[in-house]
């Protein structure tokens, strides 16, 4: 087998006194680990005091030099096979494996569980298994150790065989090996016992070797988070460091969540030397050119399109959580991953394992150094990788106020998720001549998209019919797109499906950014029930787009029924109709709600002109210097 570089970090773990620091002793022993003389000091110590020798006590010397800053590093333990170097990341106490988790642990490739063959399976034992599918490991070796209490029966091993490897399965992990070992004696350590003829398996430091090495991060897909755009001369130079795979010049990248692409120009030399870079790799920070200007800000994640990121407005998450206050189902929070950040609210929390004995159950909430299974919804969409795929995109911090109050990885995701993809080939992006600058300040007034959501009679098209009346004649550049407006074009083709919905929203939102663009204001009118399709509008342009809720109640909304649709539904002569047999979905956190009952329209209408002039009219100090031109 070839010979590795870095080190393979593998967690050892097991029940108290199930043999775990022996099993340890015994490793490093047997791989040549221990400083020169431990041993035979420990045997000689162990005599005057009329004892016998324990593996356990080769742990013990250490921990104690551990403790004094000598020999060995906090919380790793090195040794070599012949095939390559591995780091131990050990674990002594519960609240010192939580820690090693968050510094440690969460990057360990590989585990070992150490069982008792006489005791069996305890509830300690599947903690531990627990703990491991927490940390998302898939190569999980299990020691059956202290079989000569057992005298090597086969039968016993079975017993105990299946009924880790049926707790293992049912929390989804399976076991890559089971061995029974003697680590007292040392058999099945490092070659195969004669005590055990009936095993066909690998010893344990076999079965570490024979593990798959976590790939190097330049073989893995290509992750690029944007640190920061810069603009020098007519260059825009999108900055970031390199996490994983690599880029050349002439790749075409993909940008997520925003899904837009383009051709890499040049990679930019910030040393001075006049020498033009063709290639990077992981670990690489570099600036980029590209062959088309477009929307690219800090937070996207760079790819190449056969392998994008997932996008999700949902995070399944294991989490380790630190904050003084517990975190409960509701609360809000800011999520970092890469150079991006989300608003985001725990939706669900579905176990929770307290770190003092590792028990985990059903709870509402999590308390301060407990480890959980949690659920995040973002109102924007989140490009990521689960942890497991690919570490560098799959770790997160959590932040409350300006403190850091949890970190975590991401679980492989079921259902949420989805992946970028442009069936359009062989087409070339036209850039404008004339800038969004520019045209903001011949305008007087700012581009952008205000989105009018909320239920069938709310008021939509009838505040913004006026809205749009009240500003053309201030002299603003303004456009309504009404629903039932583009349903006669552009989206004629569609009916009421959720699938439909979605497309829908997904042509609208498109025209409403391209008119925005353009320089004007868009007032839409839109039903659009679901907060996942209004969410991917606003990552189109998230600067531009302004959510508004027209909040009528459904009694009142059905009071009114303007055009009788809800006295349809009722009768059941439309189906899949929002309120009555489609649900609507309210903003989580809309930019502006507008409560329309036991109000005129000319006050509503009022409220909103408000808001548009406030966030979309430039000062006269931007108009007097051209708005940084």
């Amino acid at each position: 087998m070839t010979n590795h570089s870095s080190p393979m970090k593998i967690v050892v773990v097991g029940h108290v006194d199930h043999g775990k620091s022996t099993l340890v002793g015994r490793i490093l022993n047997e791989t040549g680990a221990l400083p020169d003389g431990k041993v035979e000091y420990l045997k000689e110590v162990c005599e005057k005091r009329g004892m016998p020798f324990e593996w356990a006590f080769v742990m013990d010397a250490l921990q104690a030099e551990r403790d004094q800053g000598i020999t060995i590093d906090t919380a790793q333990i090195r040794f070599r096979t012949a095939s390559r170097p591995y780091v131990i990341i050990d674990a002594p106490g519960h609240k010192e494996f939580l820690k090693n988790m968050i510094t440690g642990a969460a990057s360990a490739e590989a585990a070992v569980l150490v069982i008792d063959a006489h005791e069996g399976v305890q509830e300690q034992s599947r903690r531990h298994g627990y703990l491991l599918h927490l940390l998302g490991l898939r190569q999980i070796a299990v020691a059956v150790n202290k079989m000569d209490l057992v005298d090597f029966d086969e039968a016993r091993f079975n017993v105990v065989k299946a009924e880790i490897v049926a707790y293992l399965n049912s929390i989804g992990v399976e076991p890559t090996y089971v061995v029974p070992v003697a680590a007292r004696s040392g058999a099945n350590i490092s070659s195969k016992a004669a005590e055990t003829p009936w095993y066909n398996g690998p010893s344990v430091l076999e079965a570490l070797d024979r593990f798959e090495q976590a790939r190097p991060a330049t073989d893995m897909p290509l992750r690029l988070p944007v640190q920061d755009v810069y603009k020098f001369d007519q260059r825009r130079i999108i900055a970031g460091r390199i996490e994983s795979g690599r880029l050349k010049v002439g790749d075409t990248l993909m940008f997520a969540p925003s899904g837009k692409s383009a051709r890499i120009a040049s990679i930019e030399n910030w040393g001075g030397t006049g020498i033009q870079a063709v290639s990077a790799v992981a670990g690489q920070s570099v600036g980029l050119t590209l062959d088309e200007q477009i929307f690219v800000e800090r937070g996207q994640i760079a790819s190449l399109r056969e392998a994008a990121p997932t996008i999700s407005h949902t995070l399944t998450a294991r989490l380790f959580w630190l904050g003084h206050q517990a975190l409960k189902v509701g609360s809000r929070y800011k999520l970092k991953l890469a150079t991006a950040e989300y608003a985001v609210e725990v939706v669900e929390i579905q176990r929770v394992i307290d770190v003092e004995d590792l028990a985990n159950h059903q709870g509402a909430e999590v308390g301060r150094n407990a480890v959980a299974e949690v659920v995040f919804r973002s109102k924007a969409p989140i490009a990521h990788d689960s942890f497991i795929d690919n570490p560098r995109l799959g770790r997160f911090v959590v932040v409350e106020g300006y403190d850091i109050v949890g970190g975590g990885v991401i679980a492989e995701q079921e259902g949420a998720a989805e992946r970028l993809d442009h069936k359009s080939t062989n087409i070339t992006m036209v850039n404008h001549k004339i800038s969004t600058e520019v045209r903001a300040v011949s305008n007087g007034h700012r581009g952008g998209v205000v989105w009018l959501t909320g239920l069938s009679g709310a008021g939509k098209s009838t505040i913004s019919m006026e809205v749009e009346r009240q500003l053309f004649l201030k002299g603003w550049q303004v456009t309504v797109l009404d629903g039932d407006n583009v349903r006669h074009g552009l989206c004629s083709d569609l009916g009421f499906s959720p699938d439909d919905r979605a497309e829908n929203i997904r042509r609208v939102g498109e025209a409403a950014h391209l008119f925005a663009e353009a320089g004007m204001l868009v007032v839409t009118a839109f039903i659009s029930p679901y907060r996942a399709d209004r969410d991917r509008v606003r990552t189109i342009r998230p600067a531009a787009f302004h959510e508004v809720y027209i909040a009528t109640t459904l009694d009142e909304c059905e009071r009114r029924d303007p055009k009788g649709l809800y006295k349809k539904a009722r009768a059941g002569e439309i189906s899949e109709f929002t309120g009555v047999t489609a649900p609507y979905e309210e903003p989580d956190a809309p930019e502006l709600t507008v409560a329309t009952e036991g109000k005129s329209v000319d006050e509503t209408v009022a409220e909103l002109l408000r808001y548009i002039e406030s966030n979309f009219s430039l000062s006269a100090r931007e108009q007097a210097v051209g708005w940084g031109l």
